[in-house]
């Protein structure tokens, strides 16, 4: 940083690098964007023409009120978006605060055993979770989509890590106060873990919004799909409704950009803590 400020030019070869490489990922959903409101003949001609020739709001009509399922898609992915999202918020920041301050049997074994869950890609458990949703009878249900992503094993190390750095003082101030443990987690220490918080409800809404491997899995119900799984149906052995799709992906992509347009102003917020690790 000191460089920079010593050569301005640096700063600017920094600003036009950073310019390019913003044009650079831009131009992907400003394409899609724009295939949106073109028709299907327009998209498969070949011609990478981000302006329209034939404009049209047919692909949204056709979404919104000529196919039966959309609605229903869309119902499907927020109510389990939101679901997983606030469930991982609590069990999650539970699982760390107990980890990072409260003293019990085998604490030190469930720390471990969740470092190696982190280990673990998730496509290897795709298998026994069909197996054992299909043994309890959730295969093709909310729940059967829910329960399995409820709990972060990254997310639990994550915010173990920032409770560990939370200071002592203020909890021990509270325990004078009359508060007790739950009392504690809840009026003092979620206030100010607002930061870790957002993150986590960012990045557990958008796998969750964006999750196909778990749906295909165990969703074979049309009317159970979520929107990623219901916009595979507009893809068929000989023909691909682009124009659809894309116009679908639009309306997929508001509800992520919404989430993180809410929380992004606490990634801007600096919150620095006083005093020993825990």
């Amino acid at each position: 940083m000191t460089k920079i400020l010593r050569f301005p030019w640096l700063k600017i070869l920094l600003y036009v690098l950073l310019t390019l490489y913003a044009v650079i990922t831009l131009i992907p959903f400003l394409w899609a964007l724009s295939a949106s409101f073109k028709p299907l003949s327009e998209i498969v001609g070949g011609e990478p023409n981000l302006i329209p020739q034939n404009f049209t709001f047919d692909n949204y009509k056709q979404i919104f009120l000529q196919e039966p399922l959309f609605w229903r898609w869309l119902f499907n992915s927020v109510l389990i978006a939101l679901s997983v999202t606030i469930l991982n918020l609590l069990l999650n920041s539970m699982a760390g605060y107990a980890l990072a301050r409260l003293r019990f049997a085998g604490k030190r074994f469930w720390f471990l055993l969740i470092l190696a869950v982190l280990a673990v890609p998730a496509q290897i458990t795709l298998i026994p979770t069909f197996l054992i949703l299909k043994a309890i009878g959730w295969l093709n249900t909310y729940q059967g989509m829910i329960v399995p992503s409820m709990v972060n094993a990254t997310f639990i190390f994550m915010m173990r890590q920032f409770f560990v750095n939370f200071p002592k003082e203020l909890e021990e101030a509270a325990q004078l106060d009359g508060l007790n443990t739950l009392q504690i987690f809840r009026h003092i220490v979620l206030p100010l873990a607002k930061p870790a918080l957002a993150a986590q409800a960012v990045f557990v809404f958008m796998g969750s919004w964006n999750n196909f491997l778990l749906p295909v899995v165990i969703l074979f119900d049309p009317e159970m799909f979520t929107l990623p799984l219901g916009l595979n149906t507009f893809k068929g052995q000989y023909i691909s409704y682009w124009n659809y799709i894309m116009a679908a992906s639009m309306v997929f992509t508001l509800p992520a950009l919404g989430i993180y347009a809410f929380f992004n102003r606490y990634f801007i917020q600096s919150v620095t803590f006083t005093g020993g690790k825990g």
